[in-house]
Parts: structure tokens; C-alpha cells; sequence
């Protein structure tokens, strides 16, 4: 009976001479393993939001929730490979220490305190609004300039291109004229 298993072993069959990167390799064990991604509904190439060199995943979906990431190997950037940052970034949306909800601390304020995102937003755009009017400059030295040096803008390394088109493009029409992204210092 004891040479029965130990015949199963791969080590003793590699020893054997079969094949030990094969068949001589596998156990039950590896043959019961599936993997992560098999189950998954759906797959969505996406790129990776960590840093500007925009490597290519591919995020497994399984009941609506992001249940893998991996590199994606039809990527001409990453060809499948992702650093740790880019490995680890399931947890962006899965981990249970991510913030969900708006978090606001009034002026002077010592504790946080929920708020509704549109309330967020509402805030956010008469501050907007009124910081724009306030400092607004039509003329500078007798040159027409319309600008504000009351807004800036400094984007992150998360954003794509194409965010950073669009962030641009608002920043100029609101007059900014102090318009840089993280990813470019």
C-alpha cells in the first residue's frame, strides 16, 4: 500500500525518468485547481491606474463585482506583466477600507461628517463659480489676458489621456491659466 502513494508522488515519478515538466509533475491536487478567472461573466480590457506608463488588464467581473485583475498580454505596453502597484489594484475597488461615500470637514471643523454626492458637487461648483468671479483678471498691464490665477489645476497619474484632455480643456474655459499633472513633474 505504502508503495502505491509513494509511486504517486511526482518527485518519485520525475526521479523515474518521466517527463518532469509534464505529466510526472501533476498531482491530484494541480489537477483539481481552476483558475481564478474561470467563472467570471464578463471580461473588460481595461488600463491600469496607477502611473502614467498606462499598462493593459483585464478585469474579471463575476455577479457584478470585480472578482480578478491581471495583465493583459495583448497589451504592446505591459504584454501581460503588471509591477506589485498595478498587481494589488483589485483593492482599489474591492478593498473594505475604501472610502464610498463623500467625507466633508467644515471650516474649523474637528470631527467629518457625511454627505450626499450632490450636495458634494453643488458645493463644489459655487465655490467654483464665486472664486472665479472674485479674482477674475480681464486686463493685466493694459493686456487683455481673461484669466484667474484663483484656480489651478494639478491632475494625477491615475488619469488617462483622455481625462487629461477633458480636465484641460475645462481649466481653460474657466480661465486657469496654472493647468500641470503629477505624472509630467
Amino acid at each position: 500500500m505504502a508503495g502505491g502513494w509513494i509511486s504517486r508522488w511526482p518527485v518519485v515519478r520525475q526521479l523515474q525518468g518521466e517527463d518532469g515538466r509534464r505529466e510526472a509533475a501533476r498531482s491530484r491536487r494541480t489537477d483539481a485547481l481552476r483558475p481564478r478567472v474561470e467563472e467570471a461573466d464578463t471580461v473588460a480590457r481595461s488600463v491600469c491606474p496607477y502611473c502614467a506608463v498606462g499598462c493593459g488588464q483585464l478585469v474579471y467581473v463575476k455577479d457584478g463585482k470585480v472578482s480578478q485583475i491581471e495583465g493583459d498580454p495583448d497589451s504592446p505596453i505591459s504584454r501581460g506583466r503588471l509591477c506589485p502597484k498595478g498587481s494589488a489594484s483589485k483593492q482599489l475597488v474591492t478593498h473594505p477600507g475604501r472610502q464610498t461615500h463623500v467625507l466633508y470637514r467644515r471650516p474649523y471643523g474637528t470631527e467629518w461628517e457625511r454627505l450626499d454626492l450632490e450636495t458634494a458637487m453643488d458645493m463644489i461648483a459655487d465655490r467654483v463659480v464665486r472664486t472665479r468671479r472674485e479674482t477674475w483678471e480681464q486686463t493685466h498691464d493694459g493686456k487683455e489676458v481673461r484669466r484667474t490665477l484663483g484656480i489651478a489645476s494639478l491632475g494625477g497619474a491615475t488619469l488617462d489621456n483622455e481625462e487629461n484632455y477633458l480636465m484641460k480643456k475645462l481649466y481653460t474655459a474657466l480661465g486657469a491659466i496654472q493647468v500641470e499633472n503629477q505624472a509630467r513633474i
